[in-house]
C-alpha cells in the first residue's frame, strides 16, 4: 500500500529525473549531433581533458562556489542570530525581505542587477563615483565580471538559509546559554561550543544545497554575460548549454554534465563525511 501511494511521485521521478540522467550518461559516449550519432567511447572525455576553455569553466565554477557558499552561510547565521530574539513583526519582516529574491523570477532579478551594473547609468557606478572612483564596466571587465556574478548569486541564495537558521535558533534551549553565561563564557565560546554544534544538522543541509545550487548557476550568466568577457564567467553549466543548444554537440554536452555531476557528488560526500559526524538523524 505504501508503494501504491508513492507510485505517482515515483513515476514522475523515474521519467523526468532518473531516465534523463541515464540517457545523458549514455549519450556522453557518442558523437551525437543533429546529423550524426556514432559510438566513440571515451573520446568526448578526452576532448574535454585537452580543452582549455573547459578547464577555465571548471576553475570559474569552483571559484564561484568557494566564494559564495562560505559567505552565504556566514551571513545567514549572522542575520539569523541578530533577529531571532526580536519581535515577531521584525522577524517576519526581515525573513520576507531576504527571501523575496529567492521567490522572484530569476529573469526579473537579473534585469534589475543588469541595470545596477550598467556602465553608464548603473546605480553602482553612481555610488562609487560619489566616493571618487572612476566608472567601471563591471560585467565587461574580466577582472570584475565573475565577482559581479558572485554577488548576485549570494543575494539570491541567503533567503532560505536565514529562515532555516532562525527556526533552528528558536529550538535551542535557553537554559544551555544561560548556564554558559553563569560560567562566564564569552559570546564566542557560547557560539562555538553550544550554538554551532546544535545548528550542525541545519548547517549540513544548507551547505550541501547551497553548494549544489552554486554549481548549477546558469541563468545569471546566460542573461548577463553569456560566459564572457574572454570566458571569465563561463561555468560548466553554461558550457553544457553552449555545447548542446548553440553548437549542437550533444555528446560533448552530456560528458560535461556527467563530469559536473561527479564533481558535485564527490564534494557532497566529503561534506557529509566531515560535517555529518555529529549529526543525529
Amino acid at each position: 500500500m505504501s508503494y501504491l501511494f508513492l507510485l505517482p511521485a515515483l513515476t514522475f521521478f523515474l521519467i523526468f529525473v532518473v531516465y534523463p540522467m541515464l540517457r545523458g550518461i549514455y549519450m556522453s559516449f557518442f558523437d551525437y549531433s543533429i546529423t550524426n550519432f556514432e559510438f566513440i567511447g571515451l573520446e568526448n572525455y578526452v576532448t574535454l581533458y585537452h580543452d582549455e576553455t573547459f578547464h577555465k569553466s571548471v576553475i570559474n565554477t569552483i571559484v564561484l562556489v568557494a566564494v559564495a557558499v562560505p559567505i552565504v552561510i556566514g551571513f545567514s547565521i549572522f542575520v539569523a542570530m541578530s533577529i531571532y530574539k526580536k519581535s515577531e513583526f521584525i522577524r517576519s519582516f526581515c525573513r520576507g525581505i531576504f527571501y523575496l529574491p529567492a521567490v522572484t523570477s530569476v529573469v526579473s532579478v537579473t534585469v534589475v542587477w543588469g541595470w545596477i551594473y550598467h556602465p553608464n547609468f548603473g546605480l553602482l557606478n553612481y555610488v562609487t563615483n560619489f566616493f571618487g572612483m572612476d566608472p567601471k564596466s563591471w560585467l565587461g571587465d574580466p577582472k570584475t565580471a565573475l565577482m559581479a556574478i558572485t554577488v548576485i548569486l549570494i543575494t539570491t541564495s541567503v533567503g532560505q538559509p536565514i529562515i532555516l537558521y532562525v527556526a533552528s535558533l528558536g529550538n535551542i534551549p535557553t537554559s544551555y546559554i544561560e548556564a554558559a553565561q553563569i560560567d562566564r563564557a564569552t559570546p564566542g565560546q557560547i557560539f562555538r561550543k553550544i550554538i554551532w554544534p546544535l545548528l550542525m544538522p541545519t548547517s549540513l543541509y544548507v551547505i550541501v544545497i547551497t553548494t549544489i545550487n552554486s554549481f548549477q548557476c546558469f541563468a545569471l550568466i546566460q542573461l548577463l554575460t553569456s560566459g564572457g568577457p574572454i570566458y571569465s564567467t563561463s561555468t560548466v553549466m553554461y558550457g553544457v548549454y553552449q555545447q548542446a543548444f548553440l553548437l549542437g554537440n550533444f555528446g560533448i554536452a552530456s560528458a560535461m554534465g556527467v563530469i559536473l555531476a561527479i564533481i558535485i557528488g564527490i564534494i557532497s560526500i566529503i561534506q557529509f563525511k566531515y560535517l555529518g559526524n555529529d549529526v543525529e538523524y
